[in-house]
C-alpha cells in the first residue's frame, strides 16, 4: 500500500526511520527501516533523538501490551484533559488502526483516520493528547504494543461508541466488552472535550 493512498506525506527521513504527516493534525505515521536476512528482522520500535526531530516530545512512562482475537474491536478509547499521549504498533498480526480527533481547536475536530498496522509492515502510529484511539484485529490473533506519555487513571478514562464516529469498521460481527458496547455516541458524548 502506498502512503499518497493513505493521505499522509513525508514529513523527516534518514537512514533508520521515516516519519509521515498524516490528515490528523499531530498524528504521525512512523514507517522504521526494517533489516532482513536468513535469520528473520531487526528494527529499532523507539529512538527518543529521532521522535524528537519528529517533534514528538514525549516521556513514555507506562508500556501496555494487549492480545485479541480476530473481529475484536477495542475503542475508542482516551483519557480526558491533560490526556494520554501513546506510540502504538501491531507486534503480532495485524490490526485496522482508528483515531479520532477530540481537540475543539483543531482543524481535523470530528474527524478520523484509519491504518493498518502490521507485523509485516511494522509501522507505528503517534497518537497525541486529544484523540480517541481504537482497532480491530484483521489477523487470527494479535498483539498490540502501547508506549504511553502519561499513566493510565480510570478516573480519566472516557470512550466514544465505536460505532459512532464514521468508521468503516473490516467486520459485520464485532466482539466487544460491555463497557465498549455502552459507551456514548460522538454526537452524545457530554464532554470534557479538549480544548
Amino acid at each position: 500500500m502506498n502512503h499518497e493512498s493513505l493521505g499522509t506525506s513525508v514529513l523527516l527521513e534518514d537512514a533508520k526511520l521515516r516519519v509521515h504527516a498524516t490528515p490528523l493534525d499531530g498524528v504521525l505515521l512512523l514507517e522504521p527501516k526494517v533489516f532482513r536476512d536468513e535469520r528473520g528482522f531487526f528494527l529499532e520500535t523507539c529512538r527518543e533523538d529521532f521522535l524528537t526531530k519528529a517533534g514528538i516530545r514525549a516521556t513514555f512512562v507506562q508500556d501496555n501490551h494487549s492480545r485479541s482475537v480476530k473481529d475484536t474491536i477495542r475503542a475508542m478509547h482516551f483519557q480526558v484533559p491533560p490526556g494520554q499521549p501513546k506510540l502504538v504498533r501491531c507486534a503480532r498480526g495485524s490490526v485496522f488502526d482508528a483515531v479520532v480527533d477530540l481537540r475543539k481547536s483543531s482543524a481535523t475536530f470530528g474527524r478520523s483516520w484509519t491504518v493498518t498496522l502490521s507485523d509485516e509492515n511494522h509501522w507505528q502510529l503517534w497518537i497525541p493528547a486529544g484523540l480517541a484511539h481504537g482497532f480491530c484485529v484483521t489477523s487470527p490473533e494479535a498483539d498490540f504494543v502501547y508506549r504511553c506519555g502519561s499513566y493510565y487513571e480510570a478516573e480519566l478514562e472516557r470512550g466514544i461508541a465505536w460505532d459512532s464516529c464514521g468508521i468503516d469498521w473490516p467486520t459485520d460481527t464485532p466482539i466487544l466488552s460491555p463497557r465498549d458496547r455502552e459507551n456514548p455516541t460522538l454526537a452524545d458524548y457530554p464532554g470534557p472535550w479538549f480544548p
